[in-house]
């Protein structure tokens, strides 16, 4: 999968490129750029151009390839001169290095690029055929700047990008990539590229042909279609297979990955050469190995020929720490010394040849990631024939070794019980620079309870989670010892183990392999406790029975006398403010009763078993050699019972929980049941055979399954209360405990009055309406305050409750309005005047309510609607002698909201336009000017508060005639 950066890539300087002066004979073959961020605070990266010129054809432009430019990527660019030209395949060919360094000025993504005039002649898939001479040659690398990514080298290749193939067989090539940081590679194919002028830009080069698509037929096994692939895994590019004879380029990316996310990529460019000639490739076999860090690595690798010719088996990758012109990198660059070699590498054999791949391993160089040698054979063909190539793989995983010899023994503390564990000198601790800071290997310390093997692997590194253990602790690697204190209980194994983690950049270090389990059980000195029963529920006078055994194990002698037990007490299921209750001095003596004490609280703290649960443990102390007395433990802490109860319909629904070192799982717990209050007879009613966790759960309906004490069974009534007790079974699942029995405790009483939700039967509403019809056109004349009478009936059924005690009535003044609570009327009042209307519009339902508040479904709806009036005159005098003066409606309007008037002049001009609850127009202009006598045309649109919220309004049309000059209606 190929990431795009969110962040986006810096855009490329389009300033003018420094070209250095050469002839532009033709001499580039390949090339690729790496970098390496150097040690410090500043973001200053080391880049090496590293390119591979054509030494015999294009020996002149190699000689003047002096300096080139570098684009950094972040808008500055620079000139950098040739450091190193080494002579490689018999000096028909050099590695050239251009080394410079650059600081970036602050994170992002870069892309970094070279272009060059020109590549060499004659490459066949950059058409025109021979013109290849006049493409320029141009790689490019993007990294990631990133503070969260610490230091990185981006990855090196040690294999050179140069070989040879044959038509008709299929080809591979390695690249021989490492990462010095350990981070994860991918590989994908891409397109040569060239530069575009004068820019840091560039693009793929339009005329590429794919060499599969274009210069193949068939496989090697004569199938077909004819591939060309890069192994996204291992980065093995392999053509199957050439077609045609000639010289090919093309180009490959590296990604590299760190923790998910995509760092930076590398694009080669690389050419090979192909030959038609019967010469068949040599085969070499690699290997898959894992070794412990600290292994001396001897690893035979085996090459044959098909023709019989004799071979040369070398070999690339990081732990030989030499690049790919046969120079060493810098001491520790790639890996820390020692560093591996290969013997018998690099010479003339007879076939079969065989070579060693030996590597004398340390700590310093485990990693997560295995390290991938790139194992190449050549052939050695007669005079004139071209060797062909053949590569492998050698897979190494090199882990970090486990801790040894891991113990455990039991231990006191000032803090109590403890488990001391005990372990070999880790032999493999380093310290590691990263980002400036040091880090240094951490033991990490994991425990669960219970004992269980684990089948070794030698290459499984780390603790998973499936297994079930916790990490516990996190110490420096020089340690050889820890004290547990963490929550340990007597009479329970715990396991544990040890993994190292190594500190390293990126996936460098890593884990170890886990160590050895070391299994303990803590002994039983302590006391145990055994019951927490609540023997009366009272809000300041409660009582609670507490038991616990003697310490098991121990006899009298054993230790110092006298002993004594001290009782604590915390409130809550899973309280922790313990606080001494009791001191009880013993001698162990048989038949004494010093182990049983009744909590009642005291004056200064009251016990109120009605609102809590409470928590008790017992410390027992013994007397030391000094006379004092000393601590040797203390119980895992046992709440009381605690129970609770939900109302329902005609049922209440109990739960219990308790908070205690045994367990109450898969044991029968007895329900109680007092139809006559706290103060009882409680009768059993039901056994309950309880599963899984420890919350527990029953139903009273009424019944009593258990009929032995008498039968009680009946309804539940909601005009009742019902009290209840449970009791509970336990045991200790530890097998040494379990010979306690069965522990038996009580919880504390609690009431309850179950619910009742049958619901009333719904009414049966009416209402006294309008008759629009039966009104005169003066009939409400005047009136502004409206009321509407409602009055229902209650009905009855089989299914429904009779006892209902008020009604709740609902209204909307619009039909299309959700009714909304309007009064509560308490029965058995069954009617209603709803007064201060402004109309007689609207809807109502209403509902009755039972005596345990349950409300019925609505009754059916009753609506009201407005009889609207309003009739104008034809004529109005607005002389101002106070009578008919004002254009308004005859007699009665009624139910009206609002009114639009807009009049017009004979002629059709508007003269007037204006709105208001009423019509009430003087006669005047809109701009207040007295109208002329006339006639005039209007048009009243009038709003009613009708029922309908989206009720049309009612638009008249008409005229009227104003008449002045002292013309008075009477």
């Amino acid at each position: 999968m190929r990431l795009v950066y969110t962040i986006g890539l810096i855009a490329l300087s389009m300033g003018a490129i420094l070209w250095p002066t050469i002839s532009q004979a033709t001499h580039v073959r390949a090339g690729e750029i790496t970098t390496r961020r150097l040690p410090g605070a500043s973001l200053t990266y080391e880049i090496t151009l590293t390119t591979y010129y054509d030494e015999v054809t294009g020996k002149t432009a190699a000689d003047d390839a002096n300096s080139y430019t570098f684009c950094f990527g972040d808008g500055t660019q620079a000139e950098v001169k040739r450091s190193g030209r080494r002579y490689i395949n018999g000096r028909t060919s050099s590695v050239n290095t251009y080394v410079t360094t650059h600081t970036y000025p602050g994170p992002g993504a870069y892309t970094i690029g070279v272009q060059i005039a020109n590549r060499n002649k004659g490459t066949l898939n950059l058409p025109p055929a021979g013109s290849s001479d006049q493409i320029t040659f141009y790689v490019s690398t993007t990294i990631l700047i990133n503070a969260a990514l610490e230091v990185n080298s981006t990855p090196v290749m040690l294999n050179p990008p140069l070989d040879s193939a044959r038509v008709g067989q299929k080809f591979c090539h390695n690249p021989a990539a490492f990462d010095a940081d350990g981070d994860s590679l991918a590989y994908r194919l891409s397109k040569p590229q060239e530069g575009i002028p004068n820019s840091c830009r560039s693009r793929f080069i339009p005329a590429y042909l794919d060499p599969a698509s274009n210069f193949s037929s068939v496989r090697e096994d004569g199938g077909t279609p004819p591939t060309f692939t890069i192994d996204a895994r291992t980065g093995d590019l392999c053509w199957d297979s050439p077609g045609q004879a000639g010289q090919f380029n093309f180009a490959f990316i590296i990604e590299e990955w760190r923790n998910g996310v995509l760092i930076g990529e590398i694009t080669r460019d690389m050419q090979i050469i192909v030959i038609d000639q019967p010469n068949k490739r040599p085969l070499i076999v690699g290997a898959e190995i894992c070794v412990e860090a600290g292994t001396l690595i001897q690893q035979a690798i085996r090459a044959t020929d098909p023709d019989g010719q004799r071979v040369i088996i070398t070999a690339f990758g990081g732990p030989f720490n030499v690049n790919s012109d046969g120079q060493p990198f810098p001491a520790g660059q790639l890996v820390p010394p020692e560093y591996a070699k290969l013997i018998n590498g690099g010479v003339s054999q007879a076939q079969p040849a065989t070579a060693t791949f030996s590597w004398q391993t340390n700590c310093n160089q485990a990693r997560e990631e295995p390290y991938d040698i790139t194992l190449k054979v050549n052939d050695v063909p007669g005079r004139g024939a071209v060797s062909l190539a053949s590569f492998a793989t050698l897979r190494i995983r090199l882990y970090a070794p486990s801790v040894k010899n891991l113990t455990a023994r039991p231990t006191a503390t000032a803090a109590g019980r403890a488990i001391q564990l005990n372990w070999t000198a880790y032999s493999c601790g380093r310290i590691a620079s990263i980002g400036g800071a040091s880090d240094t290997t951490k033991l990490i310390i994991y425990r669960k309870e219970g004992c269980t093997p684990i089948v070794s692997q030698s290459c499984t590194t780390g603790l998973p989670a499936s297994y079930g253990y916790q990490e516990i602790a996190r110490i420096p690697y020089t340690a050889t010892s820890y004290i547990d204190t963490s929550s340990l209980k007597r009479g329970v194994s715990y396991s544990y183990r040890i993994v190292a983690s190594n500190p390293g950049i990126g996936n460098n270090g890593g884990l170890s392999v886990v160590s050895t389990e070391a299994c303990l059980e803590l002994p039983l000195l302590a006391p145990v406790m055994t019951q927490v029963t609540v023997d009366s529920t009272d809000t300041q006078r409660g009582r609670i029975t507490v038991r616990w055994t003697r310490p098991l194990g121990l006899n009298p002698g054993d230790l110092g006398a006298p002993y004594q037990y001290r009782l604590q007490r915390a409130t809550g299921l899973a309280g922790a403010d313990f606080v001494n209750i009791a001191t009880i001095n013993t001698n162990l003596q048989a038949g004494v009763a010093d182990t049983v004490f009744v909590d009642r609280g005291s004056s200064v703290s009251a016990l109120n078993t009605t609102a809590n649960a409470y928590r008790y443990r017992v410390e027992f102390y013994y007397t030391g050699t000094n006379g004092q007395l000393t601590r040797l433990d203390v119980t895992d802490p046992a709440s009381s019972i605690r129970l609770a109860v939900t109302p329902a319909q005609r049922q209440v629904a109990l739960s219990w929980q308790a908070n205690t070192p045994w367990s109450n799982d898969n044991q029968t717990h007895d329900v109680y049941r007092s139809r006559s209050g706290p103060n009882g007879p409680f009768n059993k009613i039901a056994e309950v055979r309880v599963q899984g966790a420890q919350t527990y759960v029953f139903t009273d309906t009424g019944n009593d399954t258990f009929v032995a004490d008498g039968n009680t069974s009946r309804q539940l009534s909601a005009d009742s209360s019902y009290c209840y007790r449970v009791m509970t079974r336990g045991q200790y699942a530890d097998p040494k405990l379990a010979t306690l029995g069965i522990l038996i405790n009580y919880s504390q009483i609690i009431c309850a009055t179950p619910s009742d939700t049958t619901k009333p039967c719904s009414p049966n509403l009416g209402l006294d309406s309008l008759n629009c019809a039966s009104l005169s056109s003066e009939s409400l004349c005047g009136q502004t305050s409206f009321t509407n009478k409602l009055h229902w009936t209650l009905t009855s059924g089989p299914t429904c409750d009779p006892n209902v005690v008020g009604y709740k009535l609902y209204y909307g003044r619009y039909q299309q309005d959700k009714p909304a609570e309007l009064a509560s009327i308490p029965a058995p009042t069954t009617s209603f005047d709803h007064t201060n209307l402004t109309t007689v519009a609207g809807c109502y339902y209403v509902t009755a309510v039972s005596k345990s508040g349950v409300e019925s479904l609505p009754s059916n709806t009753v609506c009201n609607d407005a009889c609207p009036a309003f009739v104008l005159p034809n004529v109005f005098t607005p002389n101002g002698d106070g009578k008919n003066d004002l254009f308004q409606p005859l007699k009665c309007p009624r139910f009206v909201e609002g009114v639009a008037l807009v009049v017009y002049n004979r002629y059709g001009s508007k003269v007037y336009e204006g709105t208001s609850s009423t019509l009430a127009w003087d006669g005047k202009s809109s701009d207040g000017a007295d109208l002329p006598s006339g006639l005039y045309y209007y048009q009243v649109t009038v709003r009613y508060a009708m029922l309908d919220r989206e009720a049309p309004a009612q638009v008249l049309k008409g005229w009227v005639q104003i008449l002045r000059e002292g013309v008075s209606m009477k």
